[in-house]
């Protein structure tokens, strides 16, 4: 007789379903596993066997055949061992519902004991979407399975506890509010403010566009004039997340293994600081067992580059593709997975290698072909996805002592961040995306239309500063969120004039 157990897989952030075959064969005993496992399953057999074990139950004498299915798909992880434990007592004669709409999940200590596991957000999703109606798993992963709606979620401490829930002592389903988790956010979770940030108004308002509507941005500047700072700022002044992306966010947190268990929403967007020596798989994601990178870990929050020029050249261009498609792909011989990359870039450079090019108290010492050569780091290409670029001078020793007014603090400018946002957000509910950076050419020419002076303004524009079409767009772009932010329904004039003094390239770059 052949028994069967539902569990899941996952590929990237989606999943989907596995089926597991149990079927004891006269013969030595023995446990073999087909269906494409990996060693992680592969190693199921010992603990599964030391689970039931332990855990007062019989084990067949014969020889053991398990199979996944569907065959042909490579399985990985250990949310295998309790299904396929579920399957052996079946086989056993345990009480188990035979059904096709329960699945489990869950890893298996030697006692019998049921362990977290990674990815268990997008997997029970994705058996939801499969027809499943109840699944059971580990008690530190139930909190975060019932943020699925639509599901019935347990979450057991040990193999016991399952089986009980069939005999006599049920357990209890798991059921969170989600807007309880959402109203965690708060401002005062933040170090940085700024507030703290003397002058560099054009700057901040570079910064505060970006937040609004998403834009990348690069800031140049001597060492001191505080580019570190204000981009550790930016966070603050980022707007909630929606509950849509709360939900694809976490995800992706699951599968990395970096999901807290007492927070199990993301509630605030990600901000990700890189450093320089970080390799090209590192920065985009791989692996053997291919594994999200700090690109996707920044999935609708920001990515730091700081000292953008020291990055290796390579490092750089793999963000070519993703800045602009809004995900990456990671290709290997059996699959291909994709993972969502839609993140602000914030990167900051010095102007030269010694940093003092263009600053007013200290002289630069580096030659035309050092600097010319260490500008070639940032390529034309990866600037022309760099929505702002912006000039940030070192305020002299007078400037910062004379400055006695308090800048404006992050919860000011986050409210019009915030007010832009829900703009964008009911502007563009019917078409798939939440900021005017995710615009394509469609819907730029739909949402971004020009009166007839300011179509001649950007053309005259267009044709001094010799602007290609990816930079025109972007002007588009950074001038529907500068309108945004002034609550205006039409991009004017003004709104473009503005959008233009961001996009003033670095020396030898024009």
């Amino acid at each position: 007789m052949v028994t069967k157990a539902i569990t899941a897989a996952t590929a990237g952030i989606d999943a989907y379903k596995i089926e597991i075959e149990v079927d004891v064969v006269n013969s030595l005993p023995s446990i073999n596993i087909v269906g494409l496992p990996d060693n992680a399953v592969n190693e199921a057999r010992e603990r599964v066997r030391s689970a039931i074990k332990n855990s007062g139950f019989s084990f067949p004498k014969g020889r053991l055949i398990i199979n996944l299915a569907p065959a042909d798909i490579r399985k990985e992880g250990t949310n295998f061992d309790l299904p396929i434990a579920i399957g052996i007592l079946k086989e056993e004669g345990i009480a188990i519902p035979d059904d096709n709409e329960t699945a489990f999940l869950g890893e298996l200590s030697l006692d019998g004991s049921i362990r977290k596991v990674n990815g268990v957000l997008p997997l029970v999703s994705g058996l939801k979407d499969a027809g499943i109606k109840t699944v059971f798993v580990p008690e530190e992963n139930a909190r975060e399975a019932a943020l699925i709606q639509g599901i019935n979620v347990y979450g057991a401490a040990s193999l016991g506890d399952i089986v009980n829930h069939f005999a006599e002592t049920p357990l209890k389903p798991t059921v969170v509010n989600i807007n309880d988790f959402l109203g965690m956010h708060s401002e005062q979770d933040y170090v940085y403010d700024f507030k703290d940030v003397k002058g560099q108004q054009k700057a901040k308002k570079a910064l505060e566009i970006a937040a609004a509507g998403g834009h990348n941005v690069l800031m140049s500047g001597s060492p001191g004039s505080g580019k570190t700072l204000m981009a550790k700022c930016f966070a603050s002044i980022l707007p909630p997340l929606e509950l849509e992306e709360a939900i694809e966010l976490t995800k992706i947190y699951s599968i990395s293994g970096l999901l807290e268990s007492d927070k199990p929403l993301i509630t605030k967007r990600p901000y990700r600081a890189v450093h320089h020596t970080a390799s090209p798989n590192g920065i985009i994601g791989g692996g053997i067992n291919p594994k999200p990178g700090e690109i996707t870990l920044a999935h609708r929050g920001v990515l730091f580059l700081d000292e953008m020029a020291e990055f290796p050249r390579n490092v750089l261009e793999v963000l070519r593709q993703p800045m602009e498609d809004g995900e990456v792909t990671i290709s290997r011989t059996r699959l291909s997975i994709k993972y969502p990359a839609k993140f602000t870039l914030i990167g900051a450079m010095n102007p030269c290698p010694c940093g003092f090019l263009g600053d007013k108290e200290k002289q630069c010492t580096c030659s035309d072909f050092q600097i010319k050569r260490y500008l070639s780091k940032i390529s034309g290409p990866l600037l022309d996805r760099i929505d702002l670029i912006i000039n940030v001078p070192r305020l002299s020793s007078d400037e910062l002592i004379n400055i006695k007014t308090e800048s404006e603090s992050s919860a000011e400018i986050r409210k019009r961040v915030i007010n832009a946002r829900k703009i964008q957000t009911e502007r563009y509910k019917d078409e798939g995306i939440f900021t005017n950076s995710e615009l394509n050419p469609k819907q730029i020419k739909k949402y971004c239309a020009l009166d007839k002076e300011s179509s001649e303004f950007l053309k005259i524009a267009a044709q001094k500063y010799s602007l290609s079409g990816r930079k025109f767009h972007r002007i588009l772009k950074i001038s529907r969120t500068i309108a945004d932010l002034a609550c205006s329904k039409n991009i004017e004039l003004s709104h473009i004039s503005q959008a233009l003094q961001y996009r003033v390239d670095m020396p030898d770059k024009v």
